[in-house]
């Protein structure tokens, strides 16, 4: 069947209805417009409505919303037991450590870079990379990384738009590294009752985690609701890692339930090393 005509924005135009996306009969499943920009508002625009952008360096902006949709409940996390050992010697080593948007960029190049199954090139292009800079400093986009004896092993970063989480990419430069960091993001949802995180689409890693499945118009219901609450000032303590059954009787909890406040200060990244 031939999709319908792709609609082209212009700079600052209103995206289309999610539902006029293409389906799955078509060559681009999900694909609903093309055009526009990567401006900060548009960005804001695009995930509040349950939309991203997706396309390579010889391609124009190109901006999606598959149905269905992949989201990890943060309740059905999976940590198997040979990860639950890796997790609780990373907890309890004094050398680990989880950081909060103490390298973006460093870890936004990182995940440009990571080679991936199937794929011999990356979405993530310079124009991607210099607006989704820009976009962390405007407290809407985060890094979390996994730190050993100082030095950046892995990591991933997120939109955060209210309690809405959009999970982008991660990378690793030691085993677990990005896996880590994934748990962390459970944790601290977990604690700020975040229900779900998005995926945006199946994978076999993914769904190993839990994540699931679920159509587009349950996904932009839930979105609306998230997207209007109140923004959260994304830091990790260790005493999260027991929200993911990880404890550490060393730690005391005197962390407030929910934080609101200005986004963390961005410093220098480091290099990767391997996690002994």
């Amino acid at each position: 069947m031939t999709p319908a005509a792709l609609q082209w924005l212009t700079p600052g135009q209103a995206f289309p209805d999610i539902q006029q996306a293409w389906d799955a009969t078509s060559i681009a499943p999900g694909l609903l417009c093309a055009g526009g920009d990567l401006s900060i508002d548009s960005l804001k625009r695009a995930y509040k409505n349950g939309i991203y952008p997706w396309f390579s360096h010889d391609q124009p902006i190109l901006w999606w919303s598959p149905d269905p949709r992949m989201v990890l409940k943060t309740a059905e996390f999976k940590l198997h037991p040979a990860f639950r050992k890796t997790l609780k010697k990373f907890t309890r080593a004094p050398n680990c450590e989880i950081r909060i948007d103490c390298a973006f960029e460093s870890v936004i190049r990182a995940c440009a870079t990571a080679p991936r199954h199937n794929q011999t090139g990356t979405w993530i292009v310079p124009e991607m990379i210099d607006a989704y800079l820009a976009f962390n400093r405007a407290g809407l986009v985060h890094s979390i990384e996994t730190w050993v004896d100082g030095q950046l092993v892995g990591g991933l970063y997120f939109v955060a738009i209210g309690h809405a989480v959009f999970g982008e990419s991660m990378f690793h430069q030691a085993t677990d590294g990005s896996k880590i960091a994934l748990a962390a993001l459970v944790a601290m949802c977990r604690r700020f009752h975040i229900s779900q995180i998005d995926c945006q689409q199946n994978t076999r890693h993914l769904a190993s985690l839990g994540a699931i499945e679920i159509s587009r118009e349950c996904f932009a219901n839930t979105m609306r609701e998230l997207v209007e609450m109140p923004s959260l000032d994304w830091k990790f303590s260790p005493v999260y890692w027991r929200e993911i059954g990880i404890f550490d009787t060393s730690t005391t909890d005197t962390t407030p339930e929910t934080h609101i406040g200005k986004p963390p200060v961005l410093r220098d990244g480091g290099l990767p090393v391997q996690l002994s």
